[in-house]
């Protein structure tokens, strides 16, 4: 029986973790910096920030950031790339940033979490609806809390 030594393990851990953000959290990152740039290239983003101000005032955040919680429904590392792409952008500040945090990780990656989770565990179709409703209403909350602490 082979005894792996600490720095065996370490570099074994280390290997696995270097996999996994170049091929799972890069991608979806980077794909979120490309999709920003787009919506500012095309006007789109400018559009969607005035469209739902309103909505995202309520948490104190500008209309754009409703792009950070689209791309965190449908990656965590997408969600993360948007908010920071606004936030170079200067779309976002750091008041912002901590506002949506909380949002990104109560509901992200939802979208690859109903394939990967929900159907490999049988869950019934009929019930995906409530369970990206809770998590999203949580995000939601979260924000509301974040505004008054951030």
């Amino acid at each position: 029986m082979n005894k792996k030594t600490l720095a065996d393990v370490f570099v074994e851990g280390a290997r696995k973790g270097w996999n996994l953000g170049v091929a799972n959290i890069l991608p979806n990152v980077l794909m979120a910096f490309v999709l920003i740039q787009m919506l500012k290239v095309t006007g789109v983003l400018t559009l969607m920030g005035k469209f739902f101000g309103p909505v995202m005032g309520v948490f104190g955040l500008p209309g754009e950031a409703i792009t950070v919680l689209m791309g965190a429904w449908l990656s965590m590392g997408g969600g993360v790339g948007v908010a920071a792409s606004l936030y170079s952008a200067k779309a976002l500040n750091m008041t912002h940033v901590t506002i949506v945090l909380p949002a990104i990780i109560l509901m992200g990656a939802q979208v690859q979490y109903m394939g990967r989770l929900l159907g490999t565990a049988g869950v019934q179709t009929r019930y995906y609806p409530m369970l990206f409703g809770i998590s999203i209403m949580n995000a939601l909350i979260a924000m509301l809390i974040m505004r008054f602490f951030a």
